[in-house]
């Protein structure tokens, strides 16, 4: 982990924050919480050996785990959300995670207000009687995308069509950095699922639809932790998600069922997941789906025999939000037996965001009943220890705000915007009508998305599902045409397309999706373009100017009736904040090379439809169209 700003060296800075919050903590106790006492009677001298950073980490945790209490074990295997655990209560019941949820920010959401947030439940932490970090989560799948003002990269789906592992890894390397800054050192990505449906909402979260692809964008991982997760700074802990075959459900519904042969489940769901591993990911986290009718997190043979034993993962298995709650189906909620499931599945951490008092008050009296071992509470413990002894946040605890410099930089848009360009598939180019002229004449952009962030940008931005508008900073992807042409080129923008003549080279309709996330972005019916986007096109086509279509979408959407219609055909994905990238391709700045990650479907009756499954696609697998110089 990054070293703090504070020049104090860290066992006397723990040593000084104990004495200063150690009656705060306990005096602040809320009701039903560990006793106090333990402050006095559990602290650690400032010379033991887990306090010691030139000690192997095996002997570290060795150590540590003969001091713990119960309650500072069963507190290690729980995370709550910030919204509903203040900094005392990480001190009262030894907390070993925070989370912020999409969406759960601080009321003043800027770097050095998430780093004042996060430092402040790490002094709760480090006020109780062993001093031990916790850490502190957050959905940054795409940039830090909790955050206004940072850069926002394409989701997942945008860039499995660029095929570069490299690109995958330095965006990494760079959302790592604007993560960093704001004291937050783990990060909910990347999600290696293979999506073979594209009804599933959460399709866009996907790297693609055969799993050599995920696979090869595991170098994400790299660019989130480093070679060796804390060997660099602005080093965050990255999950490999969600484990396992999420992708893959009937009908592609979300937290569904995946109802293939566990033969099918090791060729084109497992193999990213065990890439992951070798790349040393330092934590997993389950699947809500079911595999053959049985929870993933309920899965004792795939979490602990395949992913532990068979793979040899070394991190911790961490819950999604509130996950165990539907562990043997019926009405959700957290009951004695499904704790004792996931506990004894293999799970280390449990995301219980809302109700963690009651999962700890639970957990607690499985462990009396002997429904749970000991010995999985102390694996559980030595896996989530480790990690973040690796990380160094025993050592350097608190946010690197030197970091915040690369918060939305220049260099990370000029990253972010490259990525964008990269993604762009050329789907139909009839008369080579791309790439649009710079120069001259004019030019008409209409639809819903051209001029929008927040539809460009997609779900997980700002808020979990995602909302249209102005939501944060970035460049449209009209404000990226007008960017671009030369001086004396006219670009007229109407949303509906009302105003156009015949006096126009080309119109651009940049059409699609509005945001949404996992739950309301399934389409089990219709795929295809709404009313709105219609009508513009409409407008645009009886004007008898050549139409380039620009789809903003998260997927392959039904257009295969549309599309004898329009001369030219871009899928732009959701390319984030930098909208000049996809005005690049257009005005071919840059060639197009992206390559469809997913089959294109003829029809949304055709899902689902994959390389090699013998259906004819309307696009296959890999096509993408370039330009000829």
């Amino acid at each position: 982990m990054p070293r703090s700003l504070l020049r104090t060296p860290p066992r006397v800075l723990v040593l000084g924050l104990v004495t200063a919050l150690g009656a705060l903590g306990a005096a602040a106790l809320p009701a039903g919480a560990a006793p106090a006492g333990r402050f006095q009677e559990r602290a650690a001298p400032a010379d033991a050996p887990y306090l010691d950073a030139r000690r192997p980490v095996r002997e570290r945790v060795d150590d540590l785990l003969k001091r713990m209490t119960l309650d500072d074990r069963l507190g290690q295997m729980t995370q709550a959300e910030r919204g509903g655990a203040a900094p005392a209560d990480v001190t009262a019941y030894r907390l070993g995670s925070v989370l912020s949820g999409g969406g759960s920010v601080p009321a003043e959401n800027t770097p050095q207000g998430w780093a004042d947030m996060v430092d402040g439940y790490q002094r709760g932490a480090l006020a109780t009687p062993l001093r031990i970090p916790m850490i502190y989560g957050a959905d940054a799948v795409h940039g830090h995308n909790n955050v206004y003002g940072a850069t926002i990269f394409p989701h997942d789906i945008g860039l499995g069509a660029t095929r570069d592992p490299g690109l995958a890894r330095r965006i990494g390397r760079a959302t790592a950095e604007e993560v960093a800054g704001t004291g937050v050192q783990w990060t909910f990505a990347p999600c290696l699922c293979v999506v073979r449906n594209d009804r599933w909402g959460r399709s866009y979260e996907s790297f693609g639809e055969v799993p050599e692809l995920p696979s090869a964008m595991t170098t994400e991982i790299v660019g989130f932790q480093g070679e060796r997760l804390g060997a660099r700074p602005a080093s965050i802990l990255a999950t490999a998600k969600h484990y396992v075959g999420d992708g893959g459900t009937a009908g592609g519904k979300d937290q569904g069922d995946t109802q293939i042969s566990e033969a099918e489940l090791r060729k084109v769901h497992l193999p990213p997941f065990r890439e992951a591993v070798k790349r040393g990911v330092g934590s997993v986290m389950i699947s809500y789906s079911s595999f053959d009718g049985v929870k993933m997190h309920g899965n004792k043979y795939l979490i602990t025999d395949v992913l532990k034993r068979e793979l040899g993962f070394k991190g911790f298995v961490v819950s999604d939000y509130n996950g165990i709650d539907q562990i043997g189906g019926g009405t959700p909620g957290l009951t004695p037996e499904r704790v004792t499931a996931a506990v004894n599945a293999g799970i280390d951490m449990f995301m219980q965001p809302w109700d963690w008092k009651d999962f700890i008050t639970t957990l607690r009296g499985e462990i009396a009943n002997g429904h749970i071992a000991m010995s999985r509470i102390d694996d559980a413990n030595r896996r989530i220890l480790t990690v973040k002894f690796q990380m160094g946040l025993f050592d350097h605890p608190y946010a690197d705000r030197s970091w915040q410099r690369t918060f939305g930089s220049d260099a990370h848009r000029a990253l972010a915007r490259r990525a964008v360009a990269e993604s762009q598939v050329v789907l139909k180019n009839a008369g080579n009508v791309l790439p649009l002229p710079e120069g001259g004449g004019k030019i008409f952009v209409a639809g819903k998305n051209a001029d929008d962030i927040g539809n460009q940008t997609g779900g997980w931005t700002l808020t979990w599902q995602g909302s249209s508008g102005p939501i944060t900073k970035g460049t449209t992807i009209l404000q990226g045409i007008r960017q671009t042409v030369r001086p004396g080129t006219t670009v007229t923008y109407s949303k509906d397309g009302t105003g156009i003549d015949r006096s126009y080279k080309a119109a651009v309709a940049v059409v699609g999706e509005t945001p949404y996330a996992e739950f309301m972005g399934d389409r089990p019916d219709g795929m295809g373009l709404d009313d709105q986007d219609l009508a513009t096109l409409a407008a645009l086509r009886a004007s008898g100017v050549p139409v380039v279509v620009v789809l903003v979408s998260g997927r392959p959407l039904d257009i295969a009736a549309q599309l004898p219609g329009w001369n030219a055909l871009v899928e732009s994905w959701l390319p984030g904040t930098e909208g000049r990238g996809v005005a690049d391709v257009l005005f071919g700045t840059v060639r197009p090379s992206g390559r469809l990650p997913v089959s294109w479907p003829r029809s949304a009756s055709q899902e689902p439809v994959n390389r090699g499954d013998g259906k004819s696609p309307l696009f296959p697998y890999g096509f993408g169209l370039t330009y000829r110089h």
